[in-house]
């Protein structure tokens, strides 16, 4: 057998070899993207060392936006995309199921950060590109979750996320051509993490890490009752219900059992005997869930005695930080390595990118408690940048070179 080349030649046709590639290569792309813009917009914001266009939306919002339905998605649709077919067992989807995917989650990414430079058509355009994608995306997934006759759950359940998530990003658009309806924004933003992307991480861990802890930890049971995952949608969507009607005071009465349920989740999830890194990170990640609740919990409680919104956006950036990001990291090294045909370990970038996030996350939660705000919120938006940089464009890299044992796919 011919040894594998050290040096393996760059092939962008390679990118439409698997659905992971492709959507990865989009995720990776959108990862530093998205904040890169986010992160030199704060920097002028608070210095005033660059000067850059208006963007033709609030800021905030082109941040919520792009993290909320565009950074995250490409990495769930190369996943989804590659798992319901083996969860249902089906044939794998083919070239033209995932290419238009990737294409217009790409597409409505870059479009959407020019428009955020100050061209409000080429906004719309991006958000057109990404609906198209998203919906392309939305109807396969739905013809595989058919042909099981709808029996695996855990594919129901991320289908039904990523519809919730489209309708949120469709509320978003229509509030581009009506401005006076701001509600729709607030409510396509709640949709984004608690109909959309909670769901989808929730599902995912429900079925995959006990199944990944079986396989490497000796003696393990593997515990995931589907009524964990019933019982994580009826809080989810009782605290999306209660944000819509500016419930706050009163969302401890979600928040209090989803940090119940989390933590559950976390102890009974957790490994008792030793576990290699790639397996301890998706559990340490998971970790940030019941802390976020637990934020979620104090706030409520807090404006129901005083009035008082005092830890403003730190649970929502637990949440999006601590939690998907360092999923995220977790995740998608595990899916990488083992694709490309190479050991299942954590590789010095991606625990580099691991720890850096986790102090990413600690850093934006705190910020919501310091006097020079902005000055924090940068620093989180640029040590963002610094933890995925170099995994990412070690990944990018990886999706366009043929796999390491020499293998198709």
């Amino acid at each position: 057998m011919n040894a594998i080349p050290v040096s393996l030649p760059i092939s962008p046709r390679l990118l439409a070899a698997a659905p992971h590639r492709l959507l990865f290569f989009v995720g990776a792309a959108n990862v530093l993207a998205s904040m890169g813009w986010w992160a030199l917009w704060l920097v002028a914001q608070r210095w005033q060392l660059v000067a850059l266009p208006q963007p033709p939306i609030p800021a905030g919002w082109g941040h919520a936006l792009t993290l909320g339905f565009q950074v995250f998605t490409p990495f769930i649709f190369g996943f989804a995309l590659t798992v319901f077919p083996r969860w249902t067992g089906q044939a794998p989807l083919g070239v033209w199921h995932y290419v238009p995917v990737g294409l217009g989650l790409l597409g409505g990414q870059l479009l959407t950060l020019i428009g955020l430079w100050g061209v409000p058509h080429l906004l719309h355009l991006g958000l057109v590109f990404t609906i198209a994608g998203w919906a392309a995306g939305l109807c396969f997934l739905f013809g595989v979750v058919w042909r099981d006759g709808g029996r695996t759950w855990h594919a129901v359940s991320v289908l039904v996320a990523l519809g919730f998530g489209l309708f949120g990003l469709l509320l978003f658009a229509a509030w581009l051509h009506a401005p006076e309806q701001a509600r729709w924004v607030f409510a396509s933003f709640k949709l984004a993490i608690f109909a959309f992307l909670l769901p989808v991480y929730l599902s995912v861990c429900h079925r995959m890490l006990p199944f990944f802890a079986a396989n490497v930890v000796p003696g393990y049971r593997p515990w995931r009752p589907l009524w964990l995952l019933a019982a994580f949608w009826a809080g989810l969507l009782l605290h999306l219900t209660l944000e819509l009607m500016h419930g706050y005071a009163w969302l401890w009465l979600a928040d209090a059992p989803l940090l119940i349920l989390s933590g559950l989740m976390l102890w009974r999830f957790w490994p008792r005997g030793p576990m290699p890194g790639l397996l301890r990170v998706l559990f340490l990640g998971l970790a940030w869930l019941p802390l976020a609740f637990a934020l979620f919990l104090a706030q409520s409680l807090w404006m129901a005695a005083t009035g008082e919104f005092a830890l403003g956006r730190a649970p929502i950036h637990a949440l999006a930080i601590g939690f998907f990001g360092s999923l995220l990291v977790a995740m998608v090294t595990r899916v990488t390595q083992g694709h490309s045909g190479r050991p299942l370990a954590m590789p010095a970038v991606a625990w580099f990118a691991f720890v850096a996030i986790q102090l990413v996350a600690v850093t934006r939660v705190v910020a919501e408690l310091m006097p020079d705000y902005w000055a924090w919120q940068a620093a989180a938006a640029l040590g963002w940048l610094l933890a995925f940089l170099p995994w990412a464009l070690r990944s990018a890299w990886i999706y366009a070179t043929p796999r390491a044992d020499g293998r198709p796919g």
